[in-house]
């Protein structure tokens, strides 16, 4: 499949599609070794589980939309993650048939550790080896939230 751009050529659209290609390969590896870095004790699977809780509680559909699992794993994810004291989970008050689950103080603080470690590893890994580190991950970041912004209001 080759991208079209609206009014871009066929060779430029072959160069944004390889430009594509190296992005998506460059972000999967700095992933993992951020993953990595962050030594959660958990799988990326539970940890994506655990992001997807932050901004508050939830019920099992709207996790499964959040991280783009099926509903089933996420079933099973939860239950590992509240035998471990990372999630609590209560049925609705309003829907007794539906459950609502949530960080515990013990999934928020391994978030935040796991965050701190993998921010420290990528900025002693700039560190040295480019001149304004802070100035790298801000436009990194940027560029990013670039492409979330386009892809978005594409799929809107």
């Amino acid at each position: 499949m080759h991208l079209s751009s609206g009014s871009a050529g066929p060779a430029e659209a072959l160069r944004i599609e390889g430009a594509a290609r190296g992005l998506l390969r460059g972000i999967g590896h700095l992933t993992q070794t951020l993953f990595k870095a962050g030594d959660f004790g958990l799988t990326r699977s539970q940890v994506a589980v655990l992001d997807a809780l932050e901004p508050g509680a939830c019920r099992v559909t709207g996790l499964a939309a959040r991280t783009g699992m099926a509903q089933p794993r996420v079933t099973v994810l939860l239950q590992k993650l509240e035998e471990a004291g990372l999630v609590a989970r209560q049925r609705c008050p309003d829907d007794r048939r539906a459950v609502r689950t949530e960080l515990t103080s013990a999934g928020r603080d391994l978030l935040e550790r796991g965050r701190r470690r993998m921010a420290g590893a990528l900025l002693a890994a700039l560190d040295g080896g480019i001149e304004d580190s802070e100035q790298a991950v801000r436009a990194a970041r940027d560029a990013i939230a670039v492409l979330v912004d386009a892809m978005e209001s594409e799929t809107s």
